[in-house]
């Protein structure tokens, strides 16, 4: 891949993702902020993603909110709701190559070499990945000094025989852009490490993690991604294909992050085992599991035993005859 640069995705100058509010009320859940905001659910995503909308942690554990005074804030500007919705707004091939004025050929072009970076991407009907960029951004790359003559200029002979090869690096920068997107909430190190794990191949996890519990727990902990059909289909595998990193260097990259992070998360606490793992029991639960071995207590005053009758107890002199017996025998000799 020599010859070729990735460009580093361009954030919007945005407020960070997250931070410690101290709302007014009682913060918003994500389908009423989006209504409060003006925006599509998935403009909203998008836009806690950039950092856009500011969230703080639900305390019942739901997931994160928005706090009412972060509705406030931006409900204020002058231009609300246009403003926030063209911070989000996605343009595919043909409108992106009229925003930086060029042909869609050397659009697709440039996307492909990584100079310009989707954030988002869905699967037509047609079985087809179709990528967005954000249009502030592409704005952005039209104006810059250094960028412009890439509108214009001859494509090398070199980089034109790697676009021909095959060169793609679509769906490489995009998973960079997504693992940062995700890494932002991740507030302790098992949630990073079940994010950086969330990209590789389960037969990488499995030989950088090889305690059972710990993978079932960082699976546990995945986040979400982008949703692509009914599971199982052809377009949630062709999406599945694009969320797993398939790049050599990203592989490597991958793996020693998942690496590093992994035992930072040990040092931090151990990953959740069974009960008879994590500590011995007690005193009173292994006086109830032994008790399930013992016989049966027997009664302190049993009661005595029938007297036995018969030719051989009496040889044995047990049980002898009452003494009324032993008189009518000795009347009869």
């Amino acid at each position: 891949m020599s010859g070729v640069s990735i460009a580093k995705p361009t954030q919007t100058a945005t407020a960070p993702a997250t931070g410690t509010l101290h709302p007014s009320g009682t913060p918003f859940a994500s389908s009423r902020a989006a209504r409060e905001l003006g925006l599509k659910r998935r403009e909203f995503d998008l836009a806690v993603q950039l950092g856009c909308v500011r969230t703080v942690p639900d305390e019942g554990g739901g997931g994160r909110r928005v706090g009412r005074d972060e509705v406030d804030r931006l409900r204020k500007d002058a231009h609300f709701p246009e403003t926030l919705r063209e911070r989000v707004r996605t343009v595919g091939t043909a409108d992106g190559a009229k925003l930086m004025d060029v042909t869609p050929t050397r659009f697709t072009r440039l996307a492909r070499q990584g100079l310009v970076t989707p954030v988002t991407f869905y699967v037509n009907r047609y079985r087809a990945v179709v990528w967005l960029y954000l249009a502030d951004e592409l704005r952005q790359f039209a104006a810059g000094k250094d960028t412009a003559p890439l509108l214009t200029g001859r494509t090398t002979r070199s980089l034109r025989d790697q676009l021909e090869a095959g060169l793609d690096l679509r769906p490489r920068n995009w998973r960079g852009r997504q693992l940062g997107f995700l890494l932002r909430p991740a507030d302790e190190p098992w949630a990073r490490a079940a994010v950086v794990a969330s990209f590789l191949d389960p037969a990488h996890i499995a030989e950088i993690v090889n305690d059972p519990y710990e993978r079932a727990y960082l699976n546990r902990l995945r986040p979400e991604l982008p949703a692509h059909g009914v599971p199982g289909s052809p377009a949630a595998r062709l999406a599945e294909r694009i969320m797993t990193a398939d790049d050599p260097d990203e592989i490597g990259w991958l793996r020693a992050d998942l690496t590093g992070t992994l035992a930072e998360a040990r040092d931090h606490r151990p990953a959740p085992r069974p009960r008879s793992e994590q500590a011995p029991p007690s005193c009173g639960e292994l006086e109830q599991e032994a008790a399930r071995f013992l016989p049966p207590q027997q009664d302190s005053h049993p009661e005595a035993p029938e007297r036995t009758r018969g030719l051989l107890s009496r040889l044995r002199g047990r049980n002898p005859r009452p003494a009324r017996d032993r008189k009518r025998a000795a009347a009869r000799v």
